[in-house]
Order: structure tokens, then C-alpha cells, then sequence
């Protein structure tokens, strides 16, 4: 970044914004805005980032812009947005921005027949290129492959899953009936689980694995659904500007008037389950009027009916005896005894002598309208259950050899008011954005390592600790929840104090009153928690976690209902009661954890993810208002953030997001060669045809077994290989003079190779001889080392000898005795030096150990003659012998 050069910075509500640098300080920079000449603000060095010299130009993928930062990547989808270009890709990632509103041929079947069979890259982006991609890599990988289409709720979710199947059944379908089934099922799903929230007015209140089955032809032969999740609560109660699921409104609006009449049906302000929130309804189709069944309409009956009796217990209110004989006919009961289940509850005693007695406990108001409540949720989700069963029916299969599965599940949710249901969805989106950072970025930067690249480590944020917070064993927030639910007496601020004991330094978690917002500060600490996810801290209030935790009716309503004289309704029941125990059936209620079992579909859905090759759809809401063609830069780049994309752009921007193993090119590109080039090895003739090409090789790098591309580099290379057969004729010319080139210069330098070789062995034979030399120089010296050791202590002895007899013939006193003295000593020593010199090395220690007594008795003549008086030189004994040895009585020296 230079002075004047343009620059992105921080902008609170567009995200960023355009400006110069003016001034540069030790930690920031002061920006002038290009938009407000003469203002100047201060921002974090790392919050600038370098801007294109072109601010409205606009790519299809980011990664071939010249400046990849999270700034020119907002900017860039902005761009797009404005000309109704709501796909972008990063990579092979692809960012689709809702636009709110129907653009024109976007998805027309000429579009479908456009993206078949076509590379990533080639064309525009679009949710076909993902779908096409995925079903090219199941065929070619022979690997069922998964696309993850994630986002906030309102983003566009569903609407993209329902392209991808219609795009996957539409191109590789049998032209059967089969196809048409499983783009149609999702009209019925979206009836009995979508509805209209603050955030969506489509919203989908379950999450769905929908799987498309392909056989060994790579033909559509099936289809399965699976369902994670559906929101009960929202039968019972909704937001103020939120609906309940959008069967009941149009059962409402669309019913004939037979089907009316029947199913006691009128304006949806007279039910209490639909009246709460938003009563508006969209218009309906024929369609939609067709997928009616007699089984939808009990639950909207179930309402408030019960005021106080005055014994304790409750009644059945006049006015809404009525209500009660349609719910019981419409659920094939007997009106006496739905009331009498929902106003008390039957237990049987279990001890003391009036064991197995039948006891009726009433209900108070509360406890009815809990049971009133938990009676409606578990017929509509058992209802919900059987849909989805139902259609499964609808498109079988006997066998399939692989499947392209599209996930489309609720997205990261925080409201003003969150509970159980925020709560678990928000889990769910941890363990999703938990596998996209290892998929995406670990794997990624494992493979570059593996295939030897050196690209650099990008780090990135890992959630696995917030992870662990909820699902850890036994101090888990689940498995806290699940322990509560089995106390005689459960409550929510039991629970929540225990959270907050247990994790009371835990970063990921704090008190409310911590929260930013004042409307969570008003929370009391027993009422709830904060949850710092990677998407951003969410306080969720814990009333009702307990209730909501339990998917368990009191067995006296579950026998009730599973006695049904209508066999559709005692079917839906019948499976769950008669796997309760003896203790159950009793009239005590059950525990059945919804966490848990959550959790469990959930990791069975994450391994079934992990066992796929995957492909990510990151949906982008443009504004809160939820209207075409407004973009919110800051609530968008949040969003950006928040999905991993910026991570990506770290990776990307000096990685190769394109990556083929030399085979696959090799299969796929010598149909256009001639013979003589086909009977390259794969590694070869890949080379052959990127020298041919005159690519740059900053573009691409060799790997060990594949070519990793640089960002749109790939599709560039793909068009060159099918373009026209002039075209191919001059590339075949290349990559044989390219060929010729190459094996001389491999003749030439095996020539030099093998001289170099030749002097390599001359020089080594020379440097050999010279080590041998030198260590058995080295071997001789250690082994005759003693010896002259020896001999050299033994000869300097022996000079003296000369000064000795000197010194003799001077005495006047002891002169023959000392002569016969000295004598013996030199004709030991002389006897000493014969006898190293012919005797073996080993054997040297006695002479060794003689060597130091010699000396000392030569020490002990000095001193006698010293004694006497007698003028000579000083005698200096060799420095091997010790001045502080004793002299030796000269007994001793003649005894010796």
C-alpha cells in the first residue's frame, strides 16, 4: 500500500469504504475517504486493505482478482449483486447472494442443458456448476459426493437445494416418473415444515438430508430423505410476527367446503394454535389443496380449555365442550375419556399393600395445558415422521451404486429471545463449521504438504472447544440437561446454575448480564447463558429447556391415543408405547432426551458427510428487510466471516484450488493426441503438454501424483486442449519439438553425468587411499605408542648416566661404591631398552611399571652424593617421576 494509492476501510454500515492513505502511524493509518474530500479518520493497520485500480470491475471468481483480501471480496460480490450476478465463486466454493426476486432465465432448462457436462470454470457461476461438478466427481471418483448449502435463515437455502435436485434429476434422470417425484416432494415437506419467521417468510423448521440415488450407469434410480430437528414448540406457540406451519393455513384458506365442514375448519383467528402470532396467509395453489389429508386438522382444535375446579385440579371449560367432541372425533376417541386424560393422569402404586392400586391424580391448570400442549407436538411430529416416510415410499430403490446428497438445514439463528430450539440448531452449525475447516482448510494444507507444494499455513479459528462444551460427557450442557430431566423435581434454574458452576471459567460461556444488548442484561443469571459460537455470541434463555428436552407424553395419554379407533392414528402410536416398560405404563412419565437423540443424528449425519467427497454452497442474505436489490456491506461481510470465507481466501490466495492427478488428465486429454504421444507415461506427457502450452509455472506446480493449478488457471488450460483442430495440430507440433528438445538435453546431461560420475570414482579412489593411509598411520602409532613411550623415558634416563660417572669420578669418599652403584644402574636401563625394543606391545607393563623405580633410584644416588658434600650439578629428574616420592634407604637400592 502506497500514499494516494486507493485503499478498503472499515465502514460501520457498508462494511467498507473507499479512501486514500494520508498519514501513516505506528499501529494505524489515516484514511481520507474518496467519497468525503477533506475528512480523515483513523483505522488498524490490519483492518486496510489494498484495493483493485478498478472498483466496479468484477470477476466470476475471486480468486483472480489481483488483490484477494475479505474487502475486495465483499466488494466484488457487491459488483455482481448490482447486475443481477448473485453467483460468485471462491474457488470451488460458491457464494449465491438471494436476490429476493425471480431473475429471468436464470434457471430455464436451456440454462440446465448449458452447464452438463462442463468444467468448473468454463461457464458462469451457478448452483448448476456445483451440482454438475458433483455428479462429474461421483462418476469419475466412483465416490458418492455431498453438497453442504448453508447460511442464515432467509438466505436462500432451500430455493438452491431445490435447483440442485431439479438441475441432477433433470440432466441424469431416466425421463421416468421417479425423477418428477422427488422435485415435487419438496412442495409437501416445505407445507408441513416450513413457516414464516421475523427472519424468513419460508422458513424451514427442520433440517433434511436429501439423498439421489444413482445405479452403476450413473442413472437416477431412487431417492431417500432423512429429517433432523423439527421445531414442536411452534404448534403451541409463536413469535408475534412469526406463523405457525404454513399446512394449516392453507388447509384454512385452500380446504373446499366439504373438506371444511368435515375437519371443523374456519378462520385461522379462531384457533389459538394460529391466532398468536401473524394470521396472514400467502395465496394457494390447486396443488396445495390436493396434499390434504383428514389427519392434519386435530391438533388446531387443542386449545385453551381448562380453568380451576376449586379441589386442586381442573376442568373442562363450557364453552369449549364443543371443541373437545371435535378434537376427540377428529383423533377417534372417546370424548369422556379424552377429557378425563387430559384433566388427570392414571398412576398404579408400586409398594405397600395396596400394590398395583389405581390412582387418578388431577391436574392443575397448568400441568393440563402442559399436557394439552406435549398431546398436539406429538401428533404433529409423528404426523411430521410419517410424511416423510410416506414420501420415501414414493421413489424406491432396490440397490444403487452411489448417491449425491444435498444437506439443507437451518442456519445460524439469534433473535431477541432464544431458547432450546436456537440452541440446537446453533450446535448443529458448529459441527458444520467444524467439518468445513477441516475439509476445506486442514485437508487442504495437509494435501499441499503431503504433495510437497510449500505453501504456506494458514491458521484458522477452531471451534471444537465450544463443541465440547455442549456435547462433552456428563459436564456437557446436553448431558447437565439430561441429568436435570431425571431429578423427581427438574427446573430451569436448577439447570442453568449447574451450567454456570461447572463452567464457570470456560471462555466460550458467561453470565448475561454480560451481554452487549440491554434487553439480555435484563436476564437474570439462573435464566440463562451466553455462547460465544464462531458466528458470534448468542444469550439463550433457559425457560422451558426443560420441557422442551423431553419428547415423552404421560403414558396415560399415549395408551389413550394408541387405542384410536381410527387405524391411521393408532398406528402413529402404537410403535412408541409398546416399548415403554411396565413402570411406564404405570402413568409415570418417561424421560426421552431430544438433545441427545439430536446429537446422535447428528453425528451419524456428519460421518455419512465425511465418508463423501463435498461440495459448499455458502447462501448470503442481502438485508435484514428481506427486499431486491439492497446490500447491507456490514450485516453481508459478518456473514462472509463468520462462514470460513475469509480463511479460504488466506489459503487461496497462495494456494492451487485446482488440483487433477496425472491419470485423469492423461484419460482425458490423449483421445486428443496422436499415438505417439499416448505412450507417454501420465507424469510425462503432462509435462509434454505444459511446456507445449508455454504455460506459466508460477500457474501450476507437479506434485507427486497430481498438477495443482493456480485459480482459474485449469478452465483456461481445458479450453486450449478442446479448441479447434488447426489449434491442436500447431500444440501436437510443440509438444514434439518440445519432446526432441527434452531428450537431448537429457542425452547431453546423462554424457555430463556419466564424467562427472568418472571423476566423481577417481576422486573418491584417491580420497580412499588417502584414508587408508591415514588410518593405518593412526593404528600403527596407537598400537607401538607404549613403546616409544618407553623409550623415551628409559633414553633421557640414560643421557644422565654421562654427569653421573662425572660426578663420581669427582668424590673423594664412597667413590668405588658409588661407581659399582652407578654401573648396575646403567646396565639395567641399558637391559631395560634392549628389552622394548624386541619385546611384543602387549607384553610392555612390567618394563613400564620398572621405568618409574630406575628413575627413583638415579633420584636416591643424587641425594646420597649430596650428602657427602660433593660439588656436582643439580640433577633434575624427568617429569614422570614425582618430587614428592620418598627417597629409598640405600639397603634398599643395593637390594635392588
Amino acid at each position: 500500500m502506497e500514499d494516494g494509492k486507493p485503499v478498503w476501510a472499515p465502514h460501520p454500515a457498508d462494511g467498507f469504504q473507499l479512501g486514500t492513505i494520508v498519514d501513516i502511524g505506528a499501529d494505524s493509518l489515516t484514511i481520507e475517504p474518496l467519497k468525503q474530500k477533506g475528512k480523515t479518520f483513523l483505522a488498524p493497520i490490519n483492518q486496510v486493505f489494498p484495493a483493485e485500480d478498478d472498483p466496479n470491475k468484477h470477476v466470476e471468481d475471486n480468486c483472480s482478482l489481483m488483490y484477494l483480501n475479505e474487502a475486495t471480496l465483499l466488494n466484488n460480490v457487491r459488483v455482481r449483486y448490482s447486475k443481477d450476478k448473485i453467483y460468485t465463486f471462491v474457488a470451488n466454493i460458491l457464494i449465491a447472494v438471494n436476490p429476493y426476486y425471480d431473475i429471468p432465465k436464470l434457471y430455464s432448462p436451456e440454462t440446465i442443458k448449458q452447464y452438463r457436462g462442463r468444467s468448473l470454470g468454463t461457464l458462469p457461476p451457478h448452483v448448476y456448476a456445483i451440482a454438475d461438478k458433483a455428479y462429474r466427481d461421483m462418476k469419475v471418483l466412483k465416490m458418492s459426493q455431498s453438497i453442504i448449502v448453508s447460511g442464515e435463515s432467509g438466505a436462500g437455502k432451500t430455493e438452491n437445494t431445490k435447483f440442485v435436485l431439479r438441475y441432477l434429476t433433470t440432466s441424469y434422470g431416466t425421463g421416468q416418473d421417479i425423477d418428477e417425484r422427488i422435485v415435487e416432494a419438496n412442495p409437501l415437506l416445505e407445507a408441513f415444515g416450513n413457516a414464516k419467521t421475523v427472519r424468513n417468510n419460508n422458513s424451514s423448521r427442520f433440517g433434511k438430508f436429501v439423498e439421489i440415488h444413482f445405479n452403476e450407469k450413473n442413472a437416477v434410480v431412487g431417492g431417500f430423505v432423512s429429517h433432523y430437528l423439527l421445531e414442536k414448540s411452534r404448534i403451541c406457540r409463536q413469535g408475534p410476527e412469526e406463523r405457525n406451519y404454513h399446512i394449516f393455513y392453507r388447509l384454512c384458506a385452500g380446504a373446499p367446503e366439504d373438506i371444511r365442514q368435515k375437519f371443523h375448519l374456519s378462520s385461522p383467528d379462531t384457533f389459538r394454535y394460529l391466532n398468536r402470532g401473524c394470521t396472514r396467509f400467502f395465496a394457494t395453489k390447486d396443488t396445495d389443496k390436493n396434499i390434504m389429508q383428514n389427519r392434519k386438522s386435530p391438533e388446531v382444535h387443542l386449545k385453551r380449555t381448562f380453568h380451576p375446579d376449586g379441589s386442586g385440579g381442573c376442568a373442562i371449560k363450557n364453552q369449549s365442550s364443543q371443541t373437545l367432541e371435535h378434537c376427540a372425533e377428529l383423533l377417534g376417541l372417546d370424548q369422556e375419556d379424552l377429557r378425563v386424560s387430559l384433566t388427570t393422569r392414571v398412576m398404579l402404586t408400586t409398594a405397600g399393600g395396596a400394590k398395583g392400586t389405581v390412582i387418578k391424580v388431577p391436574l392443575k391448570v397448568e400441568q393440563a395445558n402442559n399436557a394439552r400442549d406435549a398431546l398436539a407436538k406429538a401428533v404433529y411430529s409423528r404426523l411430521f415422521d410419517h410424511v416423510v416416510t410416506r414420501v420415501n415410499q414414493c421413489f424406491p430403490f432396490d440397490s444403487s451404486a452411489n448417491f449425491i446428497g444435498v444437506l439443507d438445514i437451518a442456519g445460524f439463528e439469534y433473535f431477541e429471545h432464544n431458547s432450546f430450539e436456537q440452541f440446537c440448531i446453533n450446535y448443529c452449525n458448529e459441527k458444520l463449521q467444524q467439518f468445513f475447516n477441516e475439509r476445506i482448510l486442514k485437508e487442504e494444507q495437509e494435501l499441499y504438504q503431503r504433495e510437497g507444494l510449500g505453501v504456506n499455513e494458514v491458521h484458522y479459528v477452531d471451534n471444537q472447544d465450544c463443541i465440547d462444551l455442549v456435547e462433552a460427557k456428563l459436564v456437557g450442557i446436553l448431558d447437565i440437561l439430561d441429568e436435570e430431566n431425571r431429578l423427581p423435581q427438574p427446573s430451569d434454574q436448577h439447570f442453568t446454575d449447574t451450567v454456570h458452576n461447572k463452567h464457570k471459567d470456560h471462555f466460550r460461556l458467561t453470565v448475561p448480564r454480560k451481554s452487549k444488548l440491554a434487553v439480555h442484561r435484563n436476564v437474570r443469571d439462573d435464566e440463562g447463558f451466553i455462547i460465544r459460537h464462531f458466528a458470534g455470541a448468542v444469550c439463550y434463555e433457559t425457560t422451558k429447556f426443560v420441557e422442551k428436552n423431553n419428547d415423552a407424553l404421560h403414558m396415560s395419554l399415549a395408551c389413550l391415543v394408541s387405542e384410536s379407533k381410527d387405524r391411521f392414528i393408532r398406528e402413529l402410536f402404537e410403535n412408541s408405547n409398546n416399548s415403554k416398560d411396565v413402570k411406564q405404563k404405570a402413568g409415570k412419565l418417561s424421560f426421552i432426551s431430544v438433545g441427545n437423540k439430536f446429537k446422535t443424528q447428528l453425528n451419524i449425519l456428519l460421518e455419512k458427510l465425511r465418508s463423501t467427497g463435498s461440495s459448499f454452497i455458502r447462501c448470503i442474505k442481502p438485508n435484514l428487510k428481506m427486499v431486491s436489490h439492497q446490500f447491507e456491506g456490514a450485516q453481508i461481510l459478518s456473514q462472509l466471516q463468520c462462514s470460513g470465507m475469509v480463511s479460504v481466501l488466506d489459503l487461496m490466495q497462495g494456494g492451487f484450488p485446482s488440483r487433477a492427478p496425472f491419470h485423469e488428465l492423461y484419460n482425458m486429454y490423449q483421445s486428443y493426441m496422436p499415438p505417439k504421444l499416448t505412450r507417454l507415461d501420465p507424469r510425462l506427457f503432462c509435462k509434454a503438454l505444459f511446456k507445449a502450452l508455454g504455460l506459466n509455472e508460477n500457474d501450476y506446480k507437479f506434485g507427486l501424483t497430481r498438477v495443482f493449478f493456480r485459480p482459474g488457471k485449469f478452465a483456461e488450460f481445458d479450453q486450449i486442449m478442446k479448441s479447434d483442430p488447426d489449434h491442436l495440430a500447431e500444440l501436437v507440433k510443440k509438444v514434439n519439438k518440445w519432446l526432441i528438445h527434452s531428450r537431448w538435453k537429457k542425452v547431453q546431461w546423462c554424457a555430463l553425468s556419466v564424467i562427472k560420475l568418472k571423476n566423481k570414482i577417481l576422486y573418491r579412489a584417491g580420497a580412499c587411499i588417502k584414508m587408508q593411509k591415514t588410518v593405518r598411520m593412526w593404528l600403527c602409532r596407537k598400537k607401538h605408542k607404549p613403546r616409544i613411550d618407553g623409550l623415551v623415558k628409559v633414553r633421557h634416563l640414560q643421557k644422565r648416566m654421562d654427569r653421573f660417572n662425572e660426578v663420581v669420578a669427582g668424590l673423594k669418599e664412597g667413590k668405588k661404591e658409588m661407581s659399582k652403584q652407578v654401573q648396575e644402574l646403567e646396565a639395567a636401563i641399558n637391559a631395560l631398552i634392549a628389552k622394548i625394543k624386541v619385546s611384543d606391545v602387549n607384553s610392555l607393563t612390567p618394563f613400564r611399571q620398572k621405568a618409574p623405580f630406575l628413575t627413583a633410584d638415579a633420584f636416591e644416588y643424587s641425594s646420597a652424593m649430596r650428602r657427602q658434600h660433593v660439588s656436582l650439578l643439580r640433577f633434575t629428574p624427568p617429569a614422570c617421576v614425582s618430587h614428592q616420592t620418598a627417597p629409598r634407604s640405600r639397603s634398599n637400592i643395593q637390594r635392588r
